[in-house]
């Protein structure tokens, strides 16, 4: 089923996502897109469902056409601070003030959201597979964070951060276990099978 353009074509909508919630390592992303109420596409859908080489593509189409956009991240201190959760929409928070034009509207991926500056919102579960804007913004969020833990993996290329990017992979839990965590790592959440005791 092709994706929705909008949910009130009189508003002009800011569709939302985040990519590395479930991650081991690395902050969250969250980006926040407007998109044009004429804007169609035959390959747009949840980020997860495409390539990386499409992200990609898809990533410049979206830049170059949006009516706004603006991409975010929490760090995984403040993760381990206010939890994944609270972080997740804090992004999206930060991604909406970055926006170079106010929503009037909200779409949000997911089940939970907490208000921003009175504007209404509505989350969708399986948003990103439903509206185009939320599509768009978990392709940013996905690419871009994708693109930051490259660039970790080049400072800690062991733990295979450029292939799994920060997610919880046996090979990702083995190298914990063999090299201890690193300052990128986040310390609430489970890092290996056994949740070893790493002198935190």
């Amino acid at each position: 089923m092709p994706l929705k353009p909008y949910m009130y074509h009189n508003l002009t909508e800011a569709g939302c996502d985040e990519a590395g919630r479930g991650c081991l390592a690395g902050p969250v992303f969250a980006a926040a897109v407007i998109l044009p109420k004429n804007f169609r596409h035959p390959v747009l859908n949840d980020s997860k469902q495409l390539s990386a080489k499409i992200r990609e593509e898809l990533r410049h189409e979206i830049i170059s056409t949006a009516l706004a956009w603006s991409v975010a991240q929490v760090g995984n201190n403040e993760i381990d601070e206010m939890n994944i959760l609270r972080a997740s929409i804090k992004a999206m928070h930060l991604a909406l003030d970055g926006l170079s034009r106010k929503p009037q509207f909200i779409l949000v991926d997911g089940n939970r959201f907490f208000p921003y500056k009175g504007i209404d919102h509505k989350t969708v579960i399986k948003g990103d597979s439903i509206y185009f804007s939320i599509a768009a913004a978990s392709v940013l969020a996905k690419t871009y964070r994708d693109e930051y833990m490259d660039t970790l993996d080049q400072e800690y290329p062991q733990y295979g951060w450029r292939k799994n990017k920060g997610y919880a992979t046996a090979a990702h839990r083995k190298a914990i276990e063999k090299y201890g965590i690193t300052p990128y790592h986040r310390k609430s959440f489970t890092l290996t099978n056994t949740q070893l005791d790493f002198n935190f």
